[in-house]
Formats: C-alpha cells, structure tokens, sequence
C-alpha cells in the first residue's frame, strides 16, 4: 500500500520496505466534516492522526475564556497531541477541523507495539520529535524577534491553506496579535507589496 501522506509522513531513510509497509497497514483511513472535534480538551488522546487533504487547527482557552490557537495542521502532517498521548494524561488542547479531513489515524496500542517491534520506528520517532521541538523552539523565538508581518507573511510562505481557509481570528490569535491588527496587516500588504 502506498499513500503520498503516509509516505511524506515517514519519510525516514532507513525504513525497510517491509517495515514501512506494516506501518502503513496499521492506519485506518477516517473522515471528519469541518467543525467535527478530534480531542476535547480533558480528555486522553488515545492516537493520532495523518492528515491526507484537509486543514486542521490545535487551539487552548486563555485565563479570559478566549480562544487562543496554538498549531494549524495541513497536508501530509502529523495531528497529534504530544503531551496527552505519551504522557497518557487529559489533554489541555482542543483539536478541531476548520474544513472537511481526509486522514489516517493510528491508535496508540497500535503504534506501542509496533514502537517496540520496528528499531527504524524508534529511530523514526526520535527524528520526527526532535524537529517538532526544533520547530516549537523557532515560533517560540520569532513571537519576540519578528515583527507580526514577517510572522504572517512566514506563515502564507509555509501553509497557504490557513490564510485561505482560517477564520482572521484564529490566524491573530496564532500570530500574537488581534484582529484588527492582522486586517491592517494584511491591507498594508495589499497596498505595498513590496514593502516586507
């Protein structure tokens, strides 16, 4: 079985055939409409996701009640929520579909016993989370070092689908800034595209 997601998703070196082929075999291919949930916040993330066509977004409830996004998920991506699975603890993050997914989910028993079974899994996994903290500590440090229009403009660089397919405030609220900065933002780049 060949998938273009799963392939990209693991995308790994030293995957032999075979091994990749058990992996793939061990998804199940699931749809969600926009606005379906994928994990409420509370509960125990008990797998994750391969998201095939479709956008995504991860997003926490500030100290006011606000909505505050923090991840959006597109094309040939992971959806998951670290802490909660491997950690095996309710989760603080809601997960939620901004348009119709296509995805392939892999349930954590599943994923455990293949985990010991598979050595290139292990290693595929030690891989794929040292580029997530890689990527968490990079946003991390842009929310300070950059200014809101390079964040946006880094963000319509790296996923088009959110600016096209996210409300404006689930982008501020993922960008650092409120709403009626982005739409300024947004007209200044409509007006002055040259100037970055």
């Amino acid at each position: 079985m060949t998938n273009k997601a799963l392939e990209t998703c693991y995308d790994f070196p030293f995957f032999l055939r075979e091994e990749l082929d058990e992996i793939f075999r061990a998804h199940e291919k699931v749809s969600f409409q926009k606005g379906d949930s994928i994990l409420d916040e509370g509960k125990t993330s008990n797998e994750y996701y391969i998201l095939e066509k479709g956008l995504a977004r991860s997003y926490v409830n500030d100290f006011n009640g606000n909505e505050v996004t923090t991840h959006f998920f597109a094309d040939n991506e992971i959806i998951i929520e670290v802490l909660s699975i491997f950690q095996r603890i309710p989760s603080q993050e809601n997960i939620v579909c901004i348009t119709d997914c296509e995805c392939w989910k892999m349930d954590y028993e599943t994923f455990q016993e293949l985990f010991h079974k598979i050595p290139n899994l292990r290693e595929w996994g030690r891989s794929w989370m040292s580029k997530e903290l890689f990527d968490y500590k990079q946003r991390s440090v842009e929310m300070f070092t950059l200014s809101a229009t390079k964040r946006y403009l880094n963000l319509l660089e790296q996923k088009s689908k959110v600016i096209q397919f996210a409300p404006l405030k689930q982008v501020a609220s993922y960008l650092g800034v409120t709403d009626t900065s982005l739409s300024r933002i947004r007209k200044e780049l409509v007006s002055h595209p040259k100037r970055k």
